[in-house]
């Protein structure tokens, strides 16, 4: 896990996107990529970079970082869950109880004039 740690996500997003382009990447390739985003590359960080996936297929670079990800604990335990579903015999009686009686809207007293006329 120290990998992301010692790369920065803009080299590391710089690589991935030359990945994806078709071309190898490259120390020159993704200084370009991060030039065009107006970022300065590290030469010392791209050359620890590429050392790291050397030779490594990114594909499975990614899946093995997706394993690792997976054991990491992400924070909180969410939101509550919602309401059970009402049972299908009781439903429609239970509705109609539940239905609040419709509130008669009382009339605006203007006093003789609107506000846009």
């Amino acid at each position: 896990c120290l990998f992301f740690f010692v790369h920065t996500m803009k080299h590391i997003a710089g690589y991935l996107l030359v990945a994806l382009s078709g071309a190898t990447p490259d120390a020159a390739s993704i200084s370009k990529v991060l030039k065009a985003g107006d970022c300065e590359a590290d030469a010392e960080k791209l050359k620890s970079l590429l050392a790291a996936v050397e030779g490594k297929d990114i594909n499975e670079v990614i899946a093995e970082g997706m394993k690792k990800i997976g054991s990491v604990s992400l924070g909180g335990g969410g939101g509550g869950g919602g309401a059970a579903a009402p049972a299908a015999g009781g439903a429609p009686a239970a509705a109609a109880a539940a239905a609040p009686a419709p509130v008669e809207e009382e009339e605006d007293d203007d006093m003789g004039f609107g506000l846009f006329d």
